[in-house]
């Protein structure tokens, strides 16, 4: 089945792939002639979705899915949440994201009469647009901010992010694409889509 996924980063095009498996040829609006920025002016990740995956619908026709993330850390208010992408400013700049937020936590220590004072979690949201409506779908991980980057791998918050199912002993970008995928919001979102489809198109298939 051809989709389109509605992103030019190339990280989460192969997660996405990774995830949803070869049954599935994901297909980029740059390949369809889509080069400017696809609108995500909402102050949800739900709507931020809807939105992107609706404008690349109503350009290709094709059935689209987009995914908006956010980080949200408790010591911060929920901050930076669904600015996560910009939190920096609207270069978009990774390292310069990573940095700022270690910045606003420099003061704030692991733990404080018994509480845990970094803790944070990631939620994803994908929208799924067909001729059908929409469908959104959600993943969330439960964890903490490092007080420093570790690790090689992943992209954006990845090396400060420590994921609870793993002790909060190593960052995303210190675990495997496997291990990642298996417990990470994105793959549980992406995994809920999955599931929902390839049900849809088995229903299809029966009815013809």
């Amino acid at each position: 089945m051809e989709i389109v996924f509605a992103t030019g980063n190339l990280h989460k095009l192969e997660e996405a792939s990774q995830i949803l498996g070869p049954e599935f040829r994901l297909r980029t609006p740059a390949e369809l002639g889509i080069t400017e920025d696809i609108p995500e002016t909402s102050g949800t990740l739900e709507g931020n979705a809807r939105q992107k995956a609706e404008y690349v619908f109503r350009r290709t026709g094709l059935p689209c899915f987009s995914d908006d993330t956010g980080l949200f850390v408790d010591a911060l208010g929920g901050q930076p949440g669904v600015l996560s992408a910009r939190y920096a400013g609207p270069g978009k700049n990774a390292a310069d994201n990573v940095r700022k937020l270690l910045h606003e936590l420099a003061g704030v220590p692991e733990e404080k009469d018994g509480r845990r004072m970094r803790t944070a979690r990631f939620r994803c949201v994908v929208a799924y647009v067909s001729n059908e409506g929409c469908r959104l779908f959600e993943g969330k991980v439960e964890g903490e901010i490092a007080a420093s980057p570790r690790g090689e791998g992943g992209f954006g918050y990845d090396p400060v992010f420590l994921p609870a199912r793993y002790g909060l002993e190593r960052s995303f970008s210190e675990l495997s694409h496997e291990e990642k995928n298996a417990i990470s919001h994105r793959g549980e979102a992406m995994t809920r889509f999955a599931e929902w489809i390839r049900g849809r198109h088995a229903e299809v298939d029966t009815e013809r």
